[in-house]
């Protein structure tokens, strides 16, 4: 009998599909030590990897990893922008875009930008717009790109801090990097950079997230969500301020890595 040489025939060794199902959420705990060790109440983050220039058809790039969260993020310009008005006379225009793969997400998303993108979009370019120095760039304009990999919790804090990074690598005049850090309120205690089995067992407790000057000692940007007294809200943004100052040093020795491996070779002579 012939052979049917359009069949796509499957591998002779094979997986059940049972082994790839969604496994039902493990119960978090409410007090003592969270999931991963970290303790409640305190500026505890997680342990962040970040490298820069890693695409090399971009001006400026950098990745970053925060536990299983992770970020790539591209800078492109600054490039003569195609809208002239009267405000690209006299400063330039930074122009946002942040999206989450596919596959980042349990839930399978779209490569179309939904409403969720269109929001970390714009809350991404509110942080960031305060720190760059739009006016060295007139007539131009300065495109950052940020392409959420894995979702593990606190994506625009963490986009935020990249962010910055890739524009520092860029060359892109700023008066200050900007660093993000995130908690949300959960059985009246706070988790700082929450996971997202954290962020999704929270359910109507508040959220907070902060973007942060550490140089200046300024706030570029703040967005909060559900309910949160006065003072708890004054709290946590001191915890994420607390947090912030954490990160710093660890972006820092990016940059100065960066700076070591883009500088030429010291002449012999």
């Amino acid at each position: 009998m012939p052979t049917d040489t359009k069949r796509v025939r499957g591998p002779e060794v094979s997986q059940s599909p049972v082994l790839f199902g969604c496994r039902p959420a493990a119960v978090l705990p409410s007090h003592g030590p969270r999931a991963d060790g970290r303790q409640r109440d305190q500026a505890d983050v997680r342990p962040v990897f970040v490298r820069c220039g890693l695409v090399s058809q971009a001006n400026g790039s950098a990745y970053m990893e925060a536990g299983s969260t992770k970020l790539m993020c591209c800078v492109y310009g600054p490039r003569e922008t195609e809208r002239k008005d009267e405000t690209d006379m006299k400063c330039g225009r930074l122009t946002t875009d942040m999206r989450l793969a596919p596959f980042s997400c349990p839930v399978r998303g779209s490569w179309i930008q939904g409403t969720q993108d269109k929001d970390l979009s714009l809350m991404l370019y509110e942080s960031l717009q305060p720190a760059v120095c739009l006016q060295k760039y007139p007539r131009s304009q300065i495109e950052v790109s940020v392409m959420v990999l894995e979702n593990s919790g606190s994506v625009l804090a963490h986009a935020v801090t990249c962010a910055s990074l890739a524009l520092a690598d860029a060359g892109i005049e700023m008066y200050d990097l900007v660093l993000g850090c995130s908690l949300c309120q959960d059985a009246g205690s706070y988790v700082v950079d929450p996971t997202y089995a954290e962020e999704t067992s929270c359910g109507s407790g508040g959220g907070l997230t902060v973007a942060f000057l550490p140089s200046l000692n300024q706030i570029s940007g703040l967005q909060s969500d559900g309910e949160m007294s006065e003072e708890t809200l004054t709290a946590g943004v001191r915890t994420c301020i607390e947090g912030c100052y954490k990160l710093y040093p660890v972006i820092q020795q990016a940059l100065i890595q960066a700076l070591r491996r883009a500088a030429p070779p010291p002449s012999e002579s």
